[in-house]
């Protein structure tokens, strides 16, 4: 079962609609309330901002998610048994929150709804995450075994939602920007055994990454430390959605449009200090591939379609 705290450090409010000017006017002048006009009514803004915060946050138990295909194939692809938790920082626990507002972009453009992750300086907030997993397709049964991921930390990024400036489109406009440091990333295949160690003795397989690192690069490829804008949702806005093309075939699309600006798109960096799979069949017990890296990545467009049927 999940469980943890929310704790409210500050919630930041400023809301003014017609009822409560009026009622204000009301009880000083003691007379009727009048309905503002509908320039007055316009010249009304609010905003709301919330901060927040997750204390000894955990979640697990028999908490399963699943996609299914439309259609009679009813082929699926399933993530099950969840764990999840979350370290604190106690000195940040008010000081260091998640922000989450509703901005305005002006020029006519819609607002925007941001999710801001805290910027975790100390990196103290470490993210531990299991989960098995399996497909149903084609008369078959596949279990997968486990994923696990040990230490994960996020910093300062943010998550941006908005409606599609494009005339006739639809669906969610998005912006993302990422930093994240990854322990250990495992896909075990016999099960997940001991989730807090990178390679117990008792497993005898798996594929292990340590030492992930993705964030903002320079044009050397040297790893900022700062997010990744993967997407911006007034500059260079990603996209979710349904579409359905000249000749009926429905798909899910994801999408990054080209930048809007003369700005080019930003640049990442990733990083694995070290993958090495193991397994009994190996010389050794184990291969070990040494590191990866991919010194710039810089997404121009993106456009990705899935098929949601047959």
């Amino acid at each position: 079962m999940g469980r943890g705290r929310l704790l409210l450090p500050h919630v930041a409010r400023r809301i003014v609609s017609a009822a409560s000017v009026a009622l204000a006017a009301g009880i000083c002048q003691a007379g009727t309330m009048q309905p503002l006009a509908d320039d007055e009514l316009a010249n009304v803004s609010g905003r709301d901002g919330l901060a927040f915060n997750l204390q000894n946050f955990s979640l697990s138990g028999q908490l399963t998610l699943t996609y299914t295909m439309p259609g009679p194939s009813g082929s699926n692809l399933w993530l099950g048994n969840l764990s999840l938790s979350r370290s604190d920082d106690p000195l940040s626990t008010f000081t260091d929150p998640y922000t989450l507002r509703v901005l305005s972009r002006g020029n006519g453009l819609a607002d925007v709804i941001r999710l801001t992750e805290p910027l975790n300086t100390g990196g103290l907030l470490k993210w531990q995450f299991a989960a098995d997993w399996g497909v149903n397709a084609d008369g078959l049964d596949f279990q997968g075994g486990a994923l696990v991921v040990n230490d994960l930390v996020t910093r300062g990024g943010s998550v941006t939602l908005t409606t599609p400036s494009a005339p006739n489109v639809e669906g969610i406009a998005f912006g993302l920007a990422l930093q994240a440091d990854i322990a250990n990333l495992m896909v075990r295949p016999r099960g997940r055994d001991d989730v807090t160690s990178p390679d117990p003795s008792t497993v005898t397989e798996q594929l292990r990454l340590s030492g992930i690192h993705l964030g903002a690069a320079s044009d050397t490829g040297v790893l900022l430390n700062s997010p990744w804008v993967l997407a911006d949702a007034t500059t260079q806005p990603g996209i979710f959605n349904a579409i359905t093309d000249a000749s009926g075939n429905s798909f899910l699309h994801l999408g990054i449009a080209w930048p809007t600006t003369s700005a080019p798109a930003p640049i990442g960096g990733l990083l694995i200090d070290s993958i090495v799979f193991k397994s009994d069949s190996l010389p050794g017990g184990q291969l070990d591939l040494g590191s990866s890296r991919i010194g710039t990545i810089q997404l121009q467009y993106l456009d990705v379609k899935l098929k949601a049927g047959f």
